[in-house]
């Protein structure tokens, strides 16, 4: 049974309203037209289950619903080569991409994160943190290190970042695709991604293109579902924010998110 959204007509979706009505949930008439009243239905249906309430019966929801085996998200990967990313990147040199687009892409299969929303989302998300499309360090600003004082100290008391001495700042600055930044996160997802605790005894490992990809896919993984539901309405900096914390490079996102939109079945 393919993806059923509102619009969709036939036997398939006769089927899904059977199966809203069996469960308590009127669909309105079951004639196989998937109008106001099913999609209401199966919202309902959504939110019962906590599944990603979009009105469409998507994999997940048709497994939770008993009426397919198999709830795997559609994999985007294949669709994903070098070609399209340029056409994402503009600015970007080739070979950069050639080199790191293969550590990206198993790092979001090994996270499971292989459907077009988040697949975008990650590469989006290293444009608008290093257009470069290699991992790197962050840099001195006005917003981590204080006048005259030491590079990165404003991050050293960061609690909400797990930094809590002198050096902290420096030693877990923004690395890698995704600017991975404090202490905490790095143990975090050096833990979620088979590290331990190694990445905070080393964090510029955090700059190795494969532990690089891994780190990135870890941490949208941790906050995927917010991040989908801020796709489905099309809120493209709250889904930046999510992962940045702010607006900062939402502008090369939202260029970065709409030219894989159009390329990306």
């Amino acid at each position: 049974m393919d993806t059923l959204r509102p619009g969709a007509s036939g036997a398939d979706v006769s089927k899904l309203q059977t199966r809203l009505a069996e469960l308590g949930l009127p669909p309105g008439k079951i004639d196989g037209s998937f109008g106001p009243a099913t999609e209401a239905a199966l919202l309902a249906f959504q939110k019962s289950r906590n599944l990603l309430a979009d009105g469409v019966a998507g994999p997940r929801t048709l497994a939770a619903l008993g009426l397919v085996d198999d709830g795997t998200l559609p994999s985007a990967i294949p669709q994903v080569s070098v070609e399209k990313v340029c056409v994402m990147f503009p600015h970007t040199p080739r070979p950069n991409i050639e080199k790191n687009l293969p550590f990206v892409l198993a790092g979001m299969v090994n996270a499971a994160l292989q459907d077009k929303p988040m697949v975008l989302m990650a590469l989006a998300t290293i444009r608008a943190e290093t257009e470069g499309f290699v991992p790197i360090s962050e840099g001195q600003s006005r917003y981590n290190t204080s006048p005259g004082g030491k590079p990165f100290d404003l991050y050293d008391q960061r609690a909400d970042l797990g930094n809590s001495q002198p050096g902290d700042g420096a030693k877990y600055r923004g690395r890698g695709f995704i600017q991975l930044t404090g202490k905490a996160n790095y143990r975090q997802h050096g833990q979620a991604i088979g590290l331990g605790e190694q990445l905070l005894d080393a964090p510029e490992r955090a700059n190795e293109p494969a532990i690089a990809a891994a780190l990135l896919a870890s941490f949208l993984k941790a906050r995927e579902r917010p991040i989908k539901e801020a796709l489905i309405v099309g809120d493209l900096r709250t889904a930046r924010k999510l992962v940045n914390g702010g607006s900062n490079g939402l502008d090369r996102f939202e260029d970065c998110w709409r030219r894989g939109d159009g390329l990306l079945v």
